[in-house]
Protein backbone atom coordinates (compact mmCIF):
# COMPACT_ATOMS: atom_id res chain seq x y z
CA UNK A 1 0.00 0.00 0.00
CA UNK A 2 2.80 2.39 0.94
CA UNK A 3 4.46 1.87 -2.44
CA UNK A 4 1.34 2.67 -4.44
CA UNK A 5 0.53 5.73 -2.35
CA UNK A 6 4.01 6.94 -3.19
CA UNK A 7 3.43 6.24 -6.87
CA UNK A 8 0.19 8.21 -6.81
CA UNK A 9 1.94 11.14 -5.15
CA UNK A 10 4.51 11.20 -7.95
CA UNK A 11 1.76 11.15 -10.57
CA UNK A 12 0.68 14.57 -9.33
CA UNK A 13 3.83 16.06 -10.80
CA UNK A 14 4.55 13.64 -13.67
CA UNK A 15 6.87 15.23 -16.25
CA UNK A 16 5.90 16.26 -19.73
CA UNK A 17 7.72 14.07 -22.25
CA UNK A 18 10.80 15.83 -23.58
CA UNK A 19 10.71 18.53 -20.93
CA UNK A 20 11.75 16.97 -17.62
CA UNK A 21 14.03 14.07 -16.76
CA UNK A 22 13.14 12.37 -13.46
CA UNK A 23 15.85 10.54 -11.49
CA UNK A 24 14.87 8.36 -8.51
CA UNK A 25 17.68 8.35 -5.93
CA UNK A 26 17.71 6.43 -2.65
CA UNK A 27 17.84 9.46 -0.36
CA UNK A 28 17.24 13.19 -0.36
CA UNK A 29 20.26 15.52 -0.46
CA UNK A 30 21.49 16.77 2.90
CA UNK A 31 22.73 20.15 1.62
CA UNK A 32 23.45 21.77 -1.74
CA UNK A 33 26.37 23.87 -0.51
CA UNK A 34 29.26 22.06 -2.20
CA UNK A 35 31.87 22.01 0.62
CA UNK A 36 29.28 20.64 3.06
CA UNK A 37 27.75 17.99 0.76
CA UNK A 38 29.29 14.83 2.21
CA UNK A 39 27.14 12.16 0.53
CA UNK A 40 26.74 11.04 -3.07
CA UNK A 41 23.05 12.01 -3.52
CA UNK A 42 23.90 15.57 -2.44
CA UNK A 43 27.04 15.64 -4.60
CA UNK A 44 25.10 14.39 -7.64
CA UNK A 45 22.73 17.35 -7.48
CA UNK A 46 25.55 19.80 -6.70
CA UNK A 47 27.52 18.61 -9.75
CA UNK A 48 24.74 19.77 -12.09
CA UNK A 49 24.73 23.25 -10.53
CA UNK A 50 28.31 24.04 -9.52
CA UNK A 51 31.56 23.13 -11.29
CA UNK A 52 35.12 22.35 -10.25
CA UNK A 53 38.43 23.67 -11.54
CA UNK A 54 39.38 20.18 -12.75
CA UNK A 55 37.37 17.14 -13.75
CA UNK A 56 37.89 13.39 -13.39
CA UNK A 57 36.72 11.73 -16.61
CA UNK A 58 34.92 8.36 -16.56
CA UNK A 59 38.16 6.90 -17.94
CA UNK A 60 40.09 8.18 -14.92
CA UNK A 61 41.94 11.14 -16.48
CA UNK A 62 42.24 14.49 -14.72
CA UNK A 63 41.51 17.35 -17.11
CA UNK A 64 41.09 21.13 -16.65
CA UNK A 65 37.48 22.33 -16.46
CA UNK A 66 36.88 25.84 -15.08
CA UNK A 67 40.65 26.08 -15.15
CA UNK A 68 41.98 26.32 -18.69
CA UNK A 69 45.60 25.36 -17.99
CA UNK A 70 47.99 24.95 -15.08
CA UNK A 71 51.69 24.90 -14.20
CA UNK A 72 53.73 23.80 -11.17
CA UNK A 73 56.81 25.64 -9.98
CA UNK A 74 58.99 26.05 -6.90
CA UNK A 75 59.56 22.32 -6.60
CA UNK A 76 55.84 21.59 -6.64
CA UNK A 77 55.00 24.15 -3.94
CA UNK A 78 53.27 26.57 -6.29
CA UNK A 79 50.36 25.79 -8.62
CA UNK A 80 49.38 28.51 -11.09
CA UNK A 81 45.95 28.24 -12.72
CA UNK A 82 44.76 30.12 -15.78
CA UNK A 83 40.97 30.34 -15.78
CA UNK A 84 38.42 30.24 -18.56
CA UNK A 85 37.09 33.64 -19.56
CA UNK A 86 33.56 34.78 -20.28
CA UNK A 87 31.84 32.65 -17.64
CA UNK A 88 29.22 33.97 -15.21
CA UNK A 89 27.49 32.44 -12.22
CA UNK A 90 23.74 31.92 -12.46
CA UNK A 91 23.14 35.21 -10.62
CA UNK A 92 25.29 37.19 -13.09
CA UNK A 93 28.37 37.42 -10.84
CA UNK A 94 31.51 37.04 -13.00
CA UNK A 95 33.62 33.92 -12.62
CA UNK A 96 37.20 35.10 -12.14
CA UNK A 97 40.30 34.78 -9.96
CA UNK A 98 38.70 36.68 -7.09
CA UNK A 99 35.81 34.19 -7.05
CA UNK A 100 38.25 31.27 -6.97
CA UNK A 101 40.22 32.85 -4.14
CA UNK A 102 37.01 33.46 -2.17
CA UNK A 103 35.86 29.87 -2.58
CA UNK A 104 39.16 28.17 -1.74
CA UNK A 105 39.70 30.34 1.34
CA UNK A 106 36.14 29.63 2.46
CA UNK A 107 36.68 25.92 1.82
CA UNK A 108 39.56 25.65 4.31
CA UNK A 109 38.17 28.15 6.83
CA UNK A 110 37.40 27.09 10.39
CA UNK A 111 34.17 29.07 10.21
CA UNK A 112 32.76 26.83 7.49
CA UNK A 113 34.20 23.67 9.08
CA UNK A 114 33.89 21.64 5.89
CA UNK A 115 34.53 17.95 6.57
CA UNK A 116 36.54 17.98 3.33
CA UNK A 117 38.99 20.71 4.40
CA UNK A 118 41.71 18.02 4.56
CA UNK A 119 41.67 17.97 0.74
CA UNK A 120 43.52 21.29 0.73
CA UNK A 121 45.30 21.05 4.08
CA UNK A 122 48.62 21.93 2.42
CA UNK A 123 47.22 25.19 1.03
CA UNK A 124 49.10 28.12 2.57
CA UNK A 125 47.55 31.01 0.65
CA UNK A 126 45.77 31.94 -2.57
CA UNK A 127 47.05 34.85 -4.67
CA UNK A 128 45.25 36.70 -7.45
CA UNK A 129 47.81 37.38 -10.19
CA UNK A 130 45.37 39.00 -12.60
CA UNK A 131 41.60 38.69 -13.23
CA UNK A 132 42.00 35.25 -14.80
CA UNK A 133 45.13 33.88 -13.12
CA UNK A 134 45.29 32.51 -9.59
CA UNK A 135 48.29 31.11 -7.73
CA UNK A 136 48.06 28.46 -5.01
CA UNK A 137 50.98 28.51 -2.58
CA UNK A 138 51.46 25.17 -0.81
CA UNK A 139 53.29 24.38 2.42
CA UNK A 140 54.83 21.28 0.82
CA UNK A 141 54.73 19.54 -2.54
CA UNK A 142 51.30 17.92 -2.53
CA UNK A 143 50.96 14.94 -4.87
CA UNK A 144 47.13 14.64 -4.96
CA UNK A 145 46.36 18.37 -5.39
CA UNK A 146 44.96 18.12 -8.95
CA UNK A 147 42.93 15.03 -8.04
CA UNK A 148 41.54 16.85 -5.03
CA UNK A 149 40.49 19.80 -7.16
CA UNK A 150 38.18 17.44 -9.09
CA UNK A 151 36.19 16.74 -5.91
CA UNK A 152 32.66 18.15 -5.96
CA UNK A 153 33.21 19.78 -2.55
CA UNK A 154 35.75 22.16 -4.14
CA UNK A 155 33.20 23.45 -6.68
CA UNK A 156 33.35 27.20 -7.29
CA UNK A 157 30.14 28.95 -6.20
CA UNK A 158 28.89 32.53 -6.41
CA UNK A 159 30.55 34.70 -3.73
CA UNK A 160 27.68 37.17 -4.08
CA UNK A 161 25.04 34.55 -3.27
CA UNK A 162 27.06 33.05 -0.40
CA UNK A 163 27.54 36.44 1.24
CA UNK A 164 23.95 37.52 0.64
CA UNK A 165 22.22 34.35 1.82
CA UNK A 166 24.46 33.25 4.69
CA UNK A 167 23.25 29.99 6.23
CA UNK A 168 20.34 29.86 3.77
CA UNK A 169 22.78 29.37 0.89
CA UNK A 170 22.93 25.62 1.51
CA UNK A 171 19.31 25.40 0.31
CA UNK A 172 19.72 27.89 -2.57
CA UNK A 173 22.94 27.13 -4.50
CA UNK A 174 24.33 29.31 -7.28
CA UNK A 175 27.05 27.98 -9.57
CA UNK A 176 28.26 28.13 -13.17
CA UNK A 177 26.94 24.69 -14.17
CA UNK A 178 24.71 23.48 -16.99
CA UNK A 179 21.61 23.58 -14.75
CA UNK A 180 20.32 26.25 -12.37
CA UNK A 181 18.68 25.49 -9.07
CA UNK A 182 14.92 26.06 -9.13
CA UNK A 183 13.28 24.48 -6.07
CA UNK A 184 13.80 21.98 -3.27
CA UNK A 185 10.75 20.50 -1.59
CA UNK A 186 12.58 18.50 1.05
CA UNK A 187 11.70 14.84 1.15
CA UNK A 188 9.91 15.13 -2.21
CA UNK A 189 12.03 16.56 -5.02
CA UNK A 190 14.81 18.88 -6.17
CA UNK A 191 14.10 20.73 -9.43
CA UNK A 192 16.75 22.11 -11.76
CA UNK A 193 16.30 24.10 -14.99
CA UNK A 194 18.66 24.49 -17.92
CA UNK A 195 21.20 27.30 -17.73
CA UNK A 196 20.49 29.07 -21.03
CA UNK A 197 23.75 31.03 -20.68
CA UNK A 198 25.96 28.02 -20.03
CA UNK A 199 29.52 28.49 -21.27
CA UNK A 200 29.81 24.93 -22.57
CA UNK A 201 27.47 22.68 -24.51
CA UNK A 202 23.94 23.38 -23.31
CA UNK A 203 21.90 20.41 -22.03
CA UNK A 204 19.30 19.01 -24.41
CA UNK A 205 16.75 18.41 -21.65
CA UNK A 206 15.28 21.64 -20.16
CA UNK A 207 14.50 20.33 -16.65
CA UNK A 208 15.75 17.67 -14.25
CA UNK A 209 14.00 16.45 -11.13
CA UNK A 210 15.65 14.31 -8.43
CA UNK A 211 13.26 12.41 -6.15
CA UNK A 212 14.19 10.50 -2.97
CA UNK A 213 12.81 6.95 -2.98
CA UNK A 214 14.35 4.77 -0.24
CA UNK A 215 12.68 1.49 -1.29
CA UNK A 216 14.35 -0.25 -4.20
CA UNK A 217 11.17 -1.96 -5.36
CA UNK A 218 9.41 1.41 -5.52
CA UNK A 219 12.20 2.93 -7.61
CA UNK A 220 11.86 -0.02 -9.98
CA UNK A 221 8.09 0.45 -10.22
CA UNK A 222 8.53 4.14 -11.05
CA UNK A 223 10.79 3.31 -13.98
CA UNK A 224 8.54 0.50 -15.19
CA UNK A 225 5.51 2.79 -15.22
CA UNK A 226 7.42 5.68 -16.80
CA UNK A 227 7.00 8.00 -13.82
CA UNK A 228 10.78 8.11 -13.49
CA UNK A 229 13.31 7.82 -16.29
CA UNK A 230 16.20 6.63 -14.11
CA UNK A 231 16.32 4.50 -10.95
CA UNK A 232 19.51 3.80 -9.03
CA UNK A 233 20.58 0.69 -7.07
CA UNK A 234 18.23 -1.86 -8.57
CA UNK A 235 17.57 -4.83 -6.23
CA UNK A 236 19.06 -8.10 -7.59
CA UNK A 237 15.69 -9.87 -7.69
CA UNK A 238 14.30 -7.20 -10.07
CA UNK A 239 17.15 -7.27 -12.59
CA UNK A 240 15.91 -10.24 -14.72
CA UNK A 241 12.45 -8.70 -15.07
CA UNK A 242 13.84 -5.33 -16.06
CA UNK A 243 16.24 -6.93 -18.55
CA UNK A 244 13.25 -8.54 -20.20
CA UNK A 245 11.42 -5.21 -20.42
CA UNK A 246 11.97 -3.65 -23.87
CA UNK A 247 11.28 -0.18 -22.43
CA UNK A 248 14.14 -0.31 -19.90
CA UNK A 249 17.91 -0.74 -20.09
CA UNK A 250 19.83 -2.11 -17.10
CA UNK A 251 23.26 -0.48 -16.86
CA UNK A 252 26.11 -1.92 -14.80
CA UNK A 253 28.95 0.47 -14.00
CA UNK A 254 32.15 -0.16 -12.01
CA UNK A 255 32.30 1.83 -8.80
CA UNK A 256 35.08 3.29 -6.68
CA UNK A 257 32.95 2.76 -3.56
CA UNK A 258 33.85 0.42 -0.71
CA UNK A 259 31.15 -0.73 1.73
CA UNK A 260 32.20 -1.42 5.30
CA UNK A 261 31.02 -1.53 8.89
CA UNK A 262 33.24 0.46 11.21
CA UNK A 263 33.83 -0.25 14.90
CA UNK A 264 34.26 2.37 17.63
CA UNK A 265 37.83 1.35 18.38
CA UNK A 266 38.04 3.50 21.52
CA UNK A 267 35.27 1.80 23.51
CA UNK A 268 34.67 -1.78 24.70
CA UNK A 269 34.34 -4.32 23.30
CA UNK A 270 35.87 -3.01 20.06
CA UNK A 271 38.90 -1.37 21.68
CA UNK A 272 40.38 -4.89 21.59
CA UNK A 273 41.78 -5.78 18.16
CA UNK A 274 40.96 -9.46 18.76
CA UNK A 275 37.25 -8.67 18.95
CA UNK A 276 37.41 -6.71 15.69
CA UNK A 277 39.30 -9.54 13.99
CA UNK A 278 36.78 -12.04 15.38
CA UNK A 279 33.90 -10.17 13.74
CA UNK A 280 35.75 -10.19 10.42
CA UNK A 281 36.22 -13.96 10.65
CA UNK A 282 32.57 -14.44 11.69
CA UNK A 283 31.05 -12.86 8.58
CA UNK A 284 30.80 -14.92 5.40
CA UNK A 285 31.34 -12.25 2.74
CA UNK A 286 31.07 -14.75 -0.11
CA UNK A 287 27.65 -15.86 1.08
CA UNK A 288 26.51 -12.24 1.28
CA UNK A 289 27.89 -11.47 -2.17
CA UNK A 290 26.12 -14.41 -3.79
CA UNK A 291 22.81 -14.57 -1.94
CA UNK A 292 22.18 -10.98 -0.84
CA UNK A 293 23.88 -8.99 -3.59
CA UNK A 294 23.11 -11.44 -6.39
CA UNK A 295 26.80 -11.74 -7.24
CA UNK A 296 27.01 -8.00 -7.94
CA UNK A 297 30.13 -6.61 -6.29
CA UNK A 298 33.61 -7.67 -5.21
CA UNK A 299 34.76 -8.86 -1.79
CA UNK A 300 37.16 -6.33 -0.28
CA UNK A 301 40.82 -7.30 -0.16
CA UNK A 302 41.95 -3.79 0.81
CA UNK A 303 40.36 -0.70 2.36
CA UNK A 304 39.98 0.81 -1.14
CA UNK A 305 38.68 -0.61 -4.41
CA UNK A 306 40.58 -1.60 -7.55
CA UNK A 307 40.91 1.13 -10.15
CA UNK A 308 42.22 3.66 -7.61
CA UNK A 309 45.83 4.85 -7.74
CA UNK A 310 47.57 3.24 -4.75
CA UNK A 311 45.34 0.16 -4.57
CA UNK A 312 46.97 -3.19 -3.95
CA UNK A 313 45.51 -6.38 -2.53
CA UNK A 314 46.52 -6.95 1.10
CA UNK A 315 44.44 -10.09 1.74
CA UNK A 316 41.09 -11.15 3.16
CA UNK A 317 39.76 -12.43 6.45
CA UNK A 318 38.67 -15.99 5.75
CA UNK A 319 35.29 -17.10 7.03
CA UNK A 320 36.18 -19.09 10.13
CA UNK A 321 33.61 -18.99 12.96
CA UNK A 322 35.76 -21.28 15.11
CA UNK A 323 38.66 -18.83 14.89
CA UNK A 324 36.24 -16.00 15.67
CA UNK A 325 35.06 -17.74 18.84
CA UNK A 326 38.65 -18.43 19.89
CA UNK A 327 39.57 -14.75 19.46
CA UNK A 328 36.58 -13.72 21.58
CA UNK A 329 37.70 -16.12 24.31
CA UNK A 330 41.24 -14.74 24.17
CA UNK A 331 39.81 -11.23 24.56
CA UNK A 332 37.87 -12.33 27.64
CA UNK A 333 34.50 -11.70 26.00
CA UNK A 334 31.68 -13.79 27.38
CA UNK A 335 28.73 -14.73 25.20
CA UNK A 336 26.05 -13.90 24.44
CA UNK A 337 27.59 -10.54 23.55
CA UNK A 338 24.91 -7.94 22.88
CA UNK A 339 25.74 -5.05 20.57
CA UNK A 340 23.87 -2.52 18.40
CA UNK A 341 24.49 -2.38 14.67
CA UNK A 342 23.44 0.87 12.96
CA UNK A 343 22.39 0.49 9.35
CA UNK A 344 21.05 2.93 6.72
CA UNK A 345 18.09 2.17 4.49
CA UNK A 346 18.04 3.00 0.79
CA UNK A 347 21.49 4.56 0.74
CA UNK A 348 23.63 1.61 -0.42
CA UNK A 349 22.95 -1.41 -2.56
CA UNK A 350 20.90 -3.86 -0.43
CA UNK A 351 22.11 -2.13 2.73
CA UNK A 352 19.51 -3.32 5.23
CA UNK A 353 19.56 -6.83 3.72
CA UNK A 354 23.34 -6.99 4.19
CA UNK A 355 22.98 -5.91 7.81
CA UNK A 356 20.35 -8.57 8.42
CA UNK A 357 22.61 -11.25 6.93
CA UNK A 358 25.47 -10.11 9.18
CA UNK A 359 23.12 -10.17 12.16
CA UNK A 360 22.34 -13.83 11.45
CA UNK A 361 25.97 -14.81 10.93
CA UNK A 362 27.12 -13.12 14.14
CA UNK A 363 24.49 -15.10 16.04
CA UNK A 364 26.46 -18.24 15.14
CA UNK A 365 29.36 -17.10 17.35
CA UNK A 366 27.19 -15.96 20.24
CA UNK A 367 26.77 -12.30 19.28
CA UNK A 368 23.28 -10.83 19.47
CA UNK A 369 23.20 -7.76 17.22
CA UNK A 370 20.23 -5.40 17.35
CA UNK A 371 19.82 -3.45 14.11
CA UNK A 372 18.96 0.21 14.43
CA UNK A 373 18.02 2.38 11.44
CA UNK A 374 17.65 6.13 11.03
CA UNK A 375 16.64 8.53 8.26
CA UNK A 376 19.76 9.28 6.20
CA UNK A 377 20.33 12.84 7.42
CA UNK A 378 19.93 11.81 11.06
CA UNK A 379 22.15 8.78 10.43
CA UNK A 380 25.01 10.95 9.22
CA UNK A 381 24.52 13.31 12.12
CA UNK A 382 24.73 10.48 14.65
CA UNK A 383 27.76 8.82 13.10
CA UNK A 384 29.78 12.04 12.97
CA UNK A 385 29.41 13.00 16.63
CA UNK A 386 32.76 13.50 18.41
CA UNK A 387 33.98 10.70 20.65
CA UNK A 388 32.70 12.13 23.93
CA UNK A 389 29.15 12.27 22.51
CA UNK A 390 29.27 9.22 20.27
CA UNK A 391 27.35 6.14 21.39
CA UNK A 392 27.56 4.10 18.19
CA UNK A 393 29.29 0.73 18.55
CA UNK A 394 29.36 -0.31 14.90
CA UNK A 395 27.70 1.13 11.79
CA UNK A 396 27.56 0.60 8.05
CA UNK A 397 28.89 3.27 5.73
CA UNK A 398 30.37 3.46 2.26
CA UNK A 399 33.19 5.52 0.82
CA UNK A 400 33.68 6.36 -2.82
CA UNK A 401 37.26 7.37 -3.62
CA UNK A 402 35.93 9.86 -6.15
CA UNK A 403 39.29 11.53 -6.83
CA UNK A 404 40.78 8.25 -8.07
CA UNK A 405 43.71 8.70 -5.64
CA UNK A 406 44.35 6.58 -2.54
CA UNK A 407 44.98 9.67 -0.42
CA UNK A 408 41.26 10.42 -0.50
CA UNK A 409 40.40 6.78 0.23
CA UNK A 410 42.76 6.42 3.21
CA UNK A 411 43.76 9.72 4.82
CA UNK A 412 40.27 10.93 5.88
CA UNK A 413 39.19 7.49 7.08
CA UNK A 414 42.28 6.28 8.95
CA UNK A 415 44.49 9.25 9.91
CA UNK A 416 43.99 10.14 13.57
CA UNK A 417 43.67 13.86 12.76
CA UNK A 418 40.38 13.05 11.02
CA UNK A 419 38.41 11.62 13.97
CA UNK A 420 34.70 12.46 13.88
CA UNK A 421 33.23 14.95 13.24
CA UNK A 422 35.65 14.14 10.41
CA UNK A 423 35.36 10.91 8.44
CA UNK A 424 37.44 8.68 10.73
CA UNK A 425 34.35 7.57 12.59
CA UNK A 426 36.04 4.43 13.89
CA UNK A 427 38.28 6.74 15.98
CA UNK A 428 41.17 4.65 14.70
CA UNK A 429 44.71 5.63 15.62
CA UNK A 430 47.98 4.01 14.61
CA UNK A 431 51.08 6.19 14.77
CA UNK A 432 52.82 4.28 11.99
CA UNK A 433 49.77 4.56 9.71
CA UNK A 434 49.64 8.30 10.41
CA UNK A 435 53.28 8.66 9.35
CA UNK A 436 52.87 6.59 6.19
CA UNK A 437 49.75 8.46 5.04
CA UNK A 438 51.33 11.85 5.76
CA UNK A 439 54.48 10.89 3.88
CA UNK A 440 52.49 9.65 0.87
CA UNK A 441 50.82 13.06 0.55
CA UNK A 442 54.09 14.90 -0.04
CA UNK A 443 56.00 12.21 -1.94
CA UNK A 444 56.48 13.18 -5.59
CA UNK A 445 57.34 9.70 -6.91
CA UNK A 446 54.35 7.51 -7.90
CA UNK A 447 56.18 4.27 -7.11
CA UNK A 448 57.14 5.57 -3.69
CA UNK A 449 53.55 6.55 -2.98
CA UNK A 450 52.34 3.10 -4.06
CA UNK A 451 54.69 1.43 -1.58
CA UNK A 452 53.72 3.77 1.26
CA UNK A 453 50.03 3.04 0.69
CA UNK A 454 50.68 -0.70 0.59
CA UNK A 455 52.48 -0.57 3.94
CA UNK A 456 49.70 1.54 5.45
CA UNK A 457 46.96 -0.78 4.20
CA UNK A 458 48.70 -3.88 5.57
CA UNK A 459 48.68 -2.29 9.03
CA UNK A 460 45.08 -1.10 8.68
CA UNK A 461 43.94 -4.53 7.58
CA UNK A 462 45.67 -6.16 10.55
CA UNK A 463 44.21 -3.62 13.01
CA UNK A 464 40.69 -4.22 11.60
CA UNK A 465 39.02 -0.90 12.48
CA UNK A 466 36.40 -2.03 9.96
CA UNK A 467 34.44 -5.12 9.16
CA UNK A 468 35.66 -5.22 5.56
CA UNK A 469 32.79 -6.10 3.21
CA UNK A 470 32.77 -5.37 -0.52
CA UNK A 471 33.14 -2.81 -3.27
CA UNK A 472 30.00 -1.94 -5.18
CA UNK A 473 28.98 -2.28 -8.79
CA UNK A 474 26.32 0.28 -9.70
CA UNK A 475 23.15 -1.17 -11.21
CA UNK A 476 20.94 1.49 -12.78
CA UNK A 477 17.68 1.25 -14.72
CA UNK A 478 17.28 3.81 -17.52
CA UNK A 479 14.25 4.07 -19.76
CA UNK A 480 15.16 3.58 -23.40
CA UNK A 481 13.70 6.91 -24.50
CA UNK A 482 16.67 8.47 -22.68
CA UNK A 483 20.08 8.51 -24.39
CA UNK A 484 23.41 9.74 -23.09
CA UNK A 485 22.61 9.57 -19.38
CA UNK A 486 25.98 9.01 -17.67
CA UNK A 487 26.50 6.81 -14.63
CA UNK A 488 29.98 7.90 -13.52
CA UNK A 489 32.34 5.52 -11.65
CA UNK A 490 32.40 8.17 -8.89
CA UNK A 491 28.72 7.30 -8.31
CA UNK A 492 27.35 10.54 -9.68
CA UNK A 493 24.38 10.34 -12.06
CA UNK A 494 24.84 13.00 -14.73
CA UNK A 495 21.94 14.25 -16.82
CA UNK A 496 23.48 17.17 -18.67
CA UNK A 497 24.50 15.13 -21.72
CA UNK A 498 21.27 13.15 -21.82
CA UNK A 499 18.54 13.63 -24.40
CA UNK A 500 15.17 12.16 -25.21
CA UNK A 501 14.82 10.11 -28.37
Amino acid sequence: MKKWLLLLSFMAFAPALGQRLVVAQGTDPITLDAPLAQDSPSATVVTHISETLFELTPEGRIVPHLAESYAFSDGGRTLTLRLRRGIAFHDGTPFNAEAVKFNLERFVSRELASPFAFLLSELERVEVVDPYTVRLRLKNPFAPILAHLTHSSTAIQSPTAIQRLGAQYRDNPVGTGPYRFQAWQKGQFVDLVRNENYWGEKPSIPQVRFIPVPEGTTRVALVETGQAHVAVRIPPQDIPRLQANPAVEVVRTPSLRTIYIYFNTQRPPFNDVRVRQAFNHAVNKEEILQFVLGGIGRISDAPIAPGIFGYTSVGRYEYNPQRAQELLRQAGVSTPLRITLHCPTGRYFQDIQVCEAIQGQLRRIGVEATIQTLEWGAYLQETQRPLRENRIQMAMLGWGTVTGDADYGLYPLFHSSQWAPGFNRAFYKNVEVDKLLAQARISTLPQGRQQLYREAMIRIFRDAPWLFLHSEVQVTAVRREVQGFLVHPTERYLAYKARFR
